[in-house]
């Protein structure tokens, strides 16, 4: 059967024209508005422009795991910067990072991020390529930075998601063992009650967020990581 010419043009236009469509229609779920931490951000602006930041510092980054932890009065011995804000997304630390990151000097980066990621519904693959942006980032910036990435946390309010935070765990702890600067550690293990369960005795009454005691375990099981990944990078960088 043959097609007249203008047809098989159109044919081919329309073809051309949804292939130029798909590849401007990534597969991807929308990124939650980075704009509705407004209090947030401001805070910590107004907190930099009134104080010096100190240079080689331990930089805790991420969601409210990191807000809540008292992290200066947990590891005293070091200079420690704190910059979780409550809710957020690895693409909001991506969108503020010349805000919350960029703009200090840290010898460490302490990094808990991804939880609502994975629990809002977003694909693992997604959030793995978000990981991936803001590291890649982060180590072009700093060349010389220790960055480590906290382990996604069980809880009893999130049960239904165990299975993909797990799997989220396992490609972030592979893909950081390719990099010598890329730290993984397991802090979700001692929250549970046999290695796989959550223990409500780690939470705060809404089965979520950490109290005092989960606080405790996880200091006591990042204080030696930390301590000997600050101490090697300011020696190396304080070697003349």
């Amino acid at each position: 059967m043959k097609f007249p010419q203008y047809t098989i043009l159109l044919i081919f236009l329309i073809t051309c024209c949804g292939v130029t469509l798909n590849a401007q229609s990534p597969d991807r779920v929308p990124d939650p508005d980075p704009h509705r931490f407004p209090q947030e951000i401001a805070a910590f602006e107004q907190w930099d422009s009134r104080n010096s930041s100190p240079d080689n510092a331990i930089l805790f980054v991420g969601s409210s795991s990191i807000r809540l932890w008292k992290t200066a009065e947990a590891f005293p011995r070091y200079p420690v910067i704190n910059r979780g804000f409550g809710g957020s997304h690895i693409p909001d630390m991506i969108y503020h990072y010349d805000r919350v990151i960029g703009r200090h000097n840290p010898a460490l980066i302490v990094f808990y991020s991804g939880e609502n990621d994975v629990a809002s519904g977003v694909p693992l693959d997604q959030v793995f390529d978000d990981y991936t942006r803001i590291t890649g980032r982060i180590l072009a910036d700093f060349p010389d930075v220790q960055f480590i990435y906290i382990s996604i946390k069980p809880s009893n309010s999130r049960i239904q998601h165990s299975a993909n935070f797990t799997a989220f765990n396992s490609m972030v702890q592979e893909y950081n063992s390719g990099d010598n600067r890329l730290h993984y550690i397991d802090l979700a293990t001692a929250l549970t009650s046999d290695g796989t369960l959550p223990d409500d005795a780690f939470f705060v009454s809404d089965r979520l967020h950490l109290n005092e005691a989960g606080y405790g375990a996880w200091t006591w099981l990042l204080g030696p990581l930390l301590g000997e990944l600050f101490t090697t990078n300011t020696e190396e960088q304080n070697d003349p």
